[in-house]
């Protein structure tokens, strides 16, 4: 509960409570009579006691009854039986008690009534001067950083082992670890400890995850804290937090900071709309200087992470501050291997699953996706009520990671299930007749995600490069779909919009990024600027003049028309396999790589495609890295 709302409910309490005690005495009291009534029940013999305390008298009468009265001030009882001419024998048949004042009641009855307010009221004061406090304590602790220290010993602690790949950067971090250990080792020959480590990589490749691997290594106190954490609208904030964490950092040296996501206040400077003034160029400022300004910063090691190295201010990145980068690349087949085998050691499998074709069968996956691909396949064996975990459930695990769940709710007439079929069918025979393309591995007209349908490819190796002639192939392949639905029903649907965007896209980039063509020769046309201030996004630069920009157009039309020629030219010339495709897909809605290759009657164009010797009663591969989206 609110601190301030508490106090005020008890103060409300408080006072309910007095005044209900204070109306209960009041009930107790006896009733207040005249001096008149008093003296004729007096006169009548009917008064048995008198109670005299100053001006009031407290009288009981014969009947048990009780009565106060209200006297003339100085005057005694005597004085008024006189003057009201009461019998002196129903005098006598009175007991009179005289009360005498104390002075403890005299000075409370005199100075109660003033002092309890005052009391009160200061009571009040107090409560809210002491709220005021607090939100002052508050206000003055924005400069405080809020840093976290990875405790040893903590539940959950990750260690290198727990991290799969990435054998050189765990090598570069693990050295940092030793020097923070046995820095005698490296100093012995001159060596000076890192002040700064970068971890680069794409989203999910394990960067936070390697930090935690260093925190659980390390036997050193271990600060983490998120780059945007700095950041607050009060204009200084940011920069008092760096301060206190570099100091919290020196009073443990040695010890390790670990900086998430640093290009939330690492971007170049110069850009943002404060100019120097701008709140996180401030706090950027500050970073710099802890880490190498005048102070010496001894035995403190910063650790950041990041997946926009290219936007960072080229201060954070010279010797001095950052001097090591360990960039993190996706994994390849035997990383993917290593971490499918990592998350897969408490959970119970099938005998039947085999980790290394999974890993052949997700590249471009990072790490993130695998851990999330076996955890969806646990939850798939789970909702089947499965004691194990099947090769079936990783590989459906595989469509739902890339392209989600199926939507068999997402029912199409049968107009509309018929032009899907020969769309995908028209991507897929395309891919399987053409010799530089990746073999198909899986045909659907179920609905997964935004697609109608799609087709999967799957690549027979790890490649990091690529040639035109790949590029020039694969805009054909896109625009299969595009040339089935020309051939077999005369026009085109919308369903050929997201593969008209991918094969823009590709031709574009060999036209102006990757210097494919001829015409136009080895140049970058359209340098891409971040607009920082802007948020997301960018734009390009216009460096070439109109006639290029009519030459760039004129390329990617070639390109885009040579490549739907081809489709063009290969659907036409097997019409025949085209409709066995399309009304296997209609019957049957799936169609798998050997039951593609039976229907389509023709072996693939590309050597490498070749079906290795596998187990026919093995599910087969239902993934790849390229889709083909209706």
């Amino acid at each position: 509960m609110n601190p301030t709302l508490r106090n005020i409910l008890l103060i409300v309490g408080s006072v309910l409570l007095v005044g209900v005690l204070l109306s209960s005495v009041n009930l107790q009291n006896p009733q207040n009579v005249d001096v008149g009534t008093f003296i004729n029940r007096a006169q009548q013999g009917q008064v048995k006691e008198v109670d005299v305390e100053n001006q009031k008298l407290d009288v009981t009468f014969q009947d048990g009854s009780k009565a106060q009265v209200d006297t003339e001030p100085n005057e005694s009882l005597d004085e008024m039986f006189k003057n009201y001419g009461v019998d002196t024998a129903k005098i006598h048949d009175m007991k009179i008690v005289v009360k005498g004042t104390s002075g403890v009641a005299y000075w409370a009855g005199a100075i109660l009534p003033t002092v309890v307010p005052f009391l009160l009221i200061l009571g009040l004061m107090f409560l809210f001067f002491r709220q005021l406090q607090g939100q002052n304590n508050r206000a003055m602790s924005f400069g405080q950083s809020t840093a976290r220290e990875n405790k040893s010993g903590e539940q959950g602690r990750i260690t290198f082992a727990d991290v799969a790949g990435v054998r050189e950067a765990k090598q570069e971090l693990m050295e940092v670890v030793e020097f923070l250990k046995s820095p005698d080792k490296f100093t012995k020959l001159g060596a000076k400890i890192p002040k700064g480590v970068l971890l680069m990589g794409s989203p999910g490749t394990g960067k936070t995850l390697l930090a935690r691997a260093v925190a659980g290594e390390a036997d050193v106190p271990f600060f983490h804290i998120s780059g945007s954490e700095f950041v607050e609208m009060f204009v200084g904030v940011g920069a008092s937090r760096v301060r206190d964490l570099f100091a919290k950092a020196k009073k443990n040296a040695p010890c390790i900071v670990f900086i998430d996501e640093i290009d939330a206040v690492g971007r170049q400077r110069g850009t943002g709309m404060g100019g120097s003034h701008d709140e996180r160029e401030q706090t950027l400022n500050q970073i710099l200087v802890e880490m190498d300004g005048f102070e010496p910063n001894l035995g403190v090691i910063v650790v950041a992470a990041t997946n926009r190295p290219d936007v960072l201010d080229p201060a954070l990145l010279r010797p001095g501050r950052f001097d090591r980068r360990v960039v993190l690349d996706p994994p390849d087949i035997r990383d993917r291997e290593e971490i499918l085998k990592l998350h897969a050691r408490n959970k119970p499998l099938a005998p039947d699953v085999n980790l290394h074709r999974l890993a052949e069968r997700t590249p471009g996956f990072s790490g993130a996706d695998m851990a999330n691909l076996v955890n969806e396949a646990a939850i798939q064996a789970a909702r089947r009520n499965a004691t194990s975990i099947l090769m079936n459930d990783l590989v459906e695990s595989i469509e739902k990671v890339m392209l989600g769940p199926e939507r068999r709710s997402h029912l199409m007439n049968n107009e509309e299930r018929r032009v899907t079929a020969f769309h995908e069918a028209g991507h897929a025979l395309v891919a399987h007749l053409l010799p530089h393309t990746d073999p198909v591995h899986k045909v659907s007209i179920i609905s997964r995600g935004r697609a109608a349908g799609y087709t999967l490819k799957l690549p027979t190796e790890d490649r990091h490069m690529r040639n035109r002639l790949e590029y020039t192939e694969d805009i054909a392949v896109m625009l299969g779909g595009y040339a089935a639905e020309k051939t077999f029903f005369g026009e085109v649907t919308t369903g050929a919009s997201n593969d008209m965007q991918q094969a823009t896209r590709t031709a574009r980039n060999m036209v102006t990024q990757w210097g494919m063509s001829d015409v136009l020769g080895p140049r970058l046309y359209g340098e891409h600027e971040e607009m920082m201030f802007l948020g997301r996004g960018g734009s390009d630069q216009r460096d070439y003049s109109e006639s290029r920009a009519v030459l760039i157009d004129q390329e990617i039309d070639k390109l885009i028309k040579q490549g739907l020629e081809t489709a063009l030219s290969i659907i036409t010339e097997h019409r025949d396999a085209m409709t066995r495709i399309a009304d296997h897909l209609v019957k049957h809605e799936i169609i798998e790589r050997d039951d593609f290759e039976k229907v389509v009657g023709m072996p693939p164009a590309n050597p490498k495609s070749a079906i290795k010797n596998e187990k026919k009663n093995e599910a087969e591969v239902k993934e790849g890295t390229d889709v083909k989206e209706a």
